[in-house]
């Protein structure tokens, strides 16, 4: 396996998959100075700073991915709050390569604020759920999931909290089942 992590933000995730020694080749972010440059570039991973304002359409932007990640040679892509939607033409690249982590049990609330959205909705239960990557919104075929109990006392932060303790454990699980079946190949 040969790794990119697409990252908007802090890089939790990012750093939980990099402390589980998974082979990421390369980091992608599309917004500078953010948390994920950091982490990357400490723990000596080449990163790419990509703004995707700085191209005219989403299909300009993907075409630009594309040719980084050609460039890596890179044959699998983890998202981490990459918070972009990717198109048709990058997700046909990866078939079953592109790797997402939803703060979810999908198919309960997709898409962005899902942890509002449980609060809102009064679940009692929520999670986390890893999937594969498809030209929908959050509608790729699941990997894995594990439940969260949602508290009286939550709010978002303290159900967000224990949501990303419990990412931080599955997706790089996940991961690395990935790269031992590569592995295998």
């Amino acid at each position: 396996m040969r790794l990119a992590v697409l990252a908007s933000g802090e890089g939790t995730n990012l750093q939980a998959i990099l402390d589980e020694g998974l082979p990421v080749v390369l980091v992608v972010c599309n917004r500078a100075g953010a948390g994920c440059v950091r982490r990357a570039e400490a723990a000596g991973v080449p990163v790419v700073v990509s703004p995707h304002g700085a191209w005219a359409s989403r299909e300009a932007y993907d075409a630009e991915l594309l040719r980084i990640l050609g460039e890596r040679d890179v044959d699998t892509v983890a998202l981490a709050g990459f918070m972009r939607i990717l198109g048709p033409a990058l997700v046909r690249a990866f078939p079953g390569r592109i790797v997402n982590i939803h703060p979810s049990l999908l198919p309960a609330f997709p898409g962005l604020h899902a942890i509002r959205q449980a609060l809102e909705h009064g679940v009692r239960v929520t999670g986390v759920t890893v999937h594969l990557v498809d030209e929908g919104v959050d509608t790729g075929p699941i990997l894995a999931q594990r439940a969260v109990q949602v508290r009286e006392d939550d709010d978002e932060d303290s159900l967000a909290c224990r949501i990303h303790a419990v990412e931080h454990v599955l997706y790089p699980e996940v991961l690395r089942r990935l790269a031992t079946a590569d592995d295998g190949r």
